[in-house]
């Protein structure tokens, strides 16, 4: 009889040693990356007057801190501007935005406005946190922006409570939650990422690999590169993206989005994408070759790849581009001269909105 049992509790621990793995495999795999999206004309102008605003903006801004008119931190988009800006055009009134400290470009894409970001940046009171929050904590409740977050990996949590509220509340918007590859290596993402699959949570978490968390490498920072497979412990299928292609990127979105509206839980999206500039400002970004950045640059560039599509197709001149381009650049000056004038908040301002 002892043997038999043992031979019972053997068969019952290879099943589940068996079973387990193969079927958060299966869930994690549930989804397949799908093609590119098929953009039309008005498609590809939109998304290349948006992620060339997000880059002015950003060149702009590291002008400014250059000059000392900006202060603390500040982390610059450069390069990545595809993800926000095809995710953009996935999402619908009522889904909201989080991210981390890299927010400038998020911002943006939500439809806040220039001058606001600029202003902030510079400490004024007309930006979008009077003044007080600076690169890494704006807001926008009109265009469901929930922050611009300066611990790594915080929003995480914060971008599933969203979704429980919007789970709790019975309406169908989803919860976009952005961190980067080394955000992903935090505990309390497990936990998110948890919680959120337990109660089929409607978020869409996109990491945005831009292939160095501060100044150290995926492959060196991570025993599993492929984060696309974060979630399968947790049954959380996900799925990798070109995320220099706005194209692929609104594919990923609408898949994502349709995943979540449908009941179905949580998602991940794994951006691959690319920073051309240091992890900050501060960083001269030593560890890694200029001839990278270039090749990255010449061959990858999201605003380029859009850029030779509309001339390719007949969609749009150089002197059409051209225009865009001088268009996008007066609204960054116009930023520029409002957060450089714009009066510094009042000393009482110290005191508002604060928890004591």
């Amino acid at each position: 009889m002892a043997t038999s049992a043992r031979k019972a509790s053997s068969k019952s621990a290879a099943g589940r040693s068996k079973g387990t793995p193969q079927t958060a495999v299966a869930a994690a795999s549930a989804v397949k990356t799908p093609e590119p999206a098929d953009f039309n004309k008005e498609e590809e102008l939109k998304a290349y007057e948006e992620m060339l605003l997000i880059r002015r903006f950003e060149e702009k801004a590291g002008q400014l801190y250059g000059m000392g008119l900006i202060g603390g931190f500040c982390h610059l988009y450069i390069g990545q501007e595809a993800v926000v800006v095809g995710m953009q055009m996935s999402m619908k009134e009522g889904d909201q935005v989080i991210t981390g400290y890299r927010d400038h470009g998020h911002m943006l894409a939500t439809g806040m406005e220039a001058r606001g970001v600029m202003a902030e940046l510079t400490g004024r009171r007309g930006g979008y946190s009077k003044g007080k929050g600076g690169s890494m904590h704006m807001f926008s409740k009109e265009k469901h922006f929930y922050g611009g977050h300066g611990i790594v990996g915080a929003q995480v949590s914060l971008g599933t409570g969203l979704a429980f509220a919007n789970r709790y509340r019975g309406n169908d918007s989803v919860s976009f939650t952005y961190f980067g590859d080394g955000a992903a290596n935090q505990g309390q993402v497990y936990e998110s990422f948890n919680m959120a699959s337990l109660w089929k949570l409607p978020v869409v978490y996109i990491i945005e690999n831009n292939r160095y968390a501060m100044g150290t490498s995926v492959s060196r920072s991570s025993a599993e590169t492929d984060f696309s497979m974060r979630g399968i412990s947790f049954k959380i299928p996900g799925i990798q993206v070109d995320g220099m292609d706005v194209r692929a990127v609104k594919a990923a979105g609408d898949l994502a989005v349709e995943w979540c509206r449908s009941g179905k839980g949580p998602i991940i999206l794994e951006m691959q994408t690319y920073r051309y500039r240091g992890h900050s400002m501060s960083d001269p970004a030593k560890y890694r070759s200029k001839e990278e950045v270039q090749k990255m640059r010449s061959e990858q560039d999201p605003i380029e790849q859009v850029k030779n599509r509309l001339i390719e197709k007949k969609w749009a001149s150089e002197d059409d581009l051209k225009a865009i381009d001088k268009k996008v650049r007066e609204i960054v000056a116009v930023s520029a001269e409002f957060a450089q004038n714009d009066p510094e908040p009042d000393v009482s301002e110290l005191y508002t909105d604060i928890l004591l």
